[in-house]
């Protein structure tokens, strides 16, 4: 068994159950480069600062990339009695080296280390996912152009309401991922803050040099106390919220998709490659993306759920139950960024079968809102106009036809103030065209909506660039 870099205090090992109970190398492993990278960074600090030889620091180093080389090519073999990532690392160094790894962890704590190489991973990940909103956003666009004259119902309680543009529908969900994009900025800004020189609450003793190590790993700013800075996990309660609005809109975009690939609606057709058949109906074409992904939103929610919990009733400063904040990190890292980009492929795949679209609005009484418009711009209130349009409705009911089949008596009938122009006015082409109050459905409106998310998706990319280069290499 290996022996504890912590064991000098204790007279008796470690129980084996307790060993497996809390170690997190089984998930936290995944955090390696970002933990060498630190290392690398601290070490170089430290005999900047003359609080190890040059020596010490050129020997570390070289091991340390040796060690990420091992990890890469799978030549290293984690141990689970060394509990985590930064202890097997170092136990290898000190393994390989000798006296100078031992010093490496000079003037720094797992507390601050831990946090730095979560404050890196998240935000390493952050860029990743933000590359992924960022391709979702650019499908859309493109569904939108593709489909751009394509009119379907747009509803309110699940209820054919009023004719919109099918590309409208789909900005809607840009718009609601440029949110998230928005929120992604916020996290990767709390989540560049360097915590490392914290030791494990209270700083240290040795005179080192935090601004230099925040330069090294590109960090926007350093914690200013030391409780703080490896006490605070807000920035992945931020990430967990953030992720999990975003999930909430892909599960929204998942219902409607559902409903509309279903024979009742059958406004889309999903692509073979995206969907799954029944083992026993040979018939079924079953929608089994976007049921799972509508299905891990709750998983996402839940960890977030669970993160605000264990964290509401922590002391400063540093407790093992933050360890927890790790597992339902990664795996809302690796769920957003597999539904994210199966999503991509599917709206880009998917087939909009704009007759069938276009039947459900001009067979139907979504423009019956126009018909009271229609009225309202001959000099009628317009809840008096609401009242004919409805009673119009009504009548058509009762005779089993639309608006569009009254004949111009009837609509005389109605009111005077009908006059022949009425059925151009209640066309889908028409109601579409006539909503062109900013941000409304008219095809006017809907080019602004593109460019105006063409620009921004600019915008985005700049950012991404500027995230990207302030990435780590070793």
């Amino acid at each position: 068994m290996s022996k504890k870099l912590w064991g000098g205090r204790f007279s008796k090992s470690t129980d084996e159950m307790i060993n497996e109970f809390q170690a997190s190398i089984s998930f936290d492993k995944r955090m390696y480069h970002e933990d060498i990278a630190g290392s690398i960074a601290h070490a170089t600090m430290l005999a900047k600062c003359g609080i190890i030889a040059d020596a010490d620091k050129d020997s570390i180093i070289a091991g340390l990339k040796k060690i990420l080389t091992d990890i890469e090519q799978g030549n290293f073999s984690f141990d689970v009695a060394l509990e985590d990532i930064h202890m097997n690392i170092e136990k290898r160094l000190t393994d390989a080296i000798g006296e100078a790894g031992g010093r490496l962890h000079t003037a720094r704590s797992r507390n601050d280390q831990v946090a730095l190489d979560t404050h890196m991973y998240v935000r390493k990940e952050v860029v990743n996912i933000a590359k992924l909103v960022f391709d979702m956003q650019t499908a859309f666009v493109e569904t939108a152009e593709k489909y751009s004259d394509v009119i379907m119902p747009g509803y309110t309680h699940l209820q054919r309401a009023q004719p919109i543009l099918f590309s409208h529908h789909m900005m809607a969900y840009f718009s609601m991922l440029s949110r998230d994009f928005s929120r992604l900025k916020g996290v990767y800004e709390r989540a560049d803050i360097m915590p490392l020189g914290a030791g494990a609450l209270a700083g240290t003793t040795f005179p080192i040099d935090r601004s230099f190590v925040a330069d090294q790993l590109n960090f926007e700013s350093i914690y200013t106390n030391s409780l703080d800075a490896v006490s605070d996990r807000d920035y992945i309660l931020e990430f967990l919220s953030a992720a999990s609005i975003m999930m909430m809109h892909m599960s929204r975009l998942s219902e409607e998709i559902i409903m509309w690939c279903s024979r009742e609606f059958s406004f889309i057709e999903l692509d073979d490659a995206h969907c799954t058949g029944s083992s026993m109906m040979p018939q079924k074409k079953n929608p089994d993306v976007s049921e799972l992904v509508r299905g891990k939103t709750g998983r996402v929610i839940g960890h977030l759920m669970a993160m605000l919990t264990t964290t509401k009733g922590l002391p400063l400063a540093y407790n093992k139950d933050l360890q927890e904040d790790k597992e339902g990190l990664f795996d809302t890292i690796d769920t957003v960024k597999f539904s994210l980009a199966v999503y991509a492929q599917m709206i880009r795949a998917m087939k909009v079968n704009k007759d069938v679209m276009f039947k459900a609005v001009s067979d139907d009484f979504s423009n019956a809102t126009d018909l009271a418009d229609y009225l309202v711009k001959k000099g009628l209130p317009f809840r008096q106009a609401h009242e004919v349009s409805g009673k119009a409705v009504h009548y058509c009911i009762e005779k089993k036809i639309w608006l569009k089949d009254l004949s111009h008596d009837e609509f005389k009938e109605l009111s005077p103030l009908f006059e022949a122009d009425i059925l151009e006015a209640i066309k889908p082409e028409t109601c579409v065209k006539n909503r062109n109050s900013f941000g409304g459905t008219s095809y006017t409106q809907v080019e602004n909506q593109l460019q105006l998310a063409k620009a921004m998706l600019e915008k985005q990319q700049v950012v991404i660039d500027e995230y990207e280069s302030k990435q780590i290499q070793i």
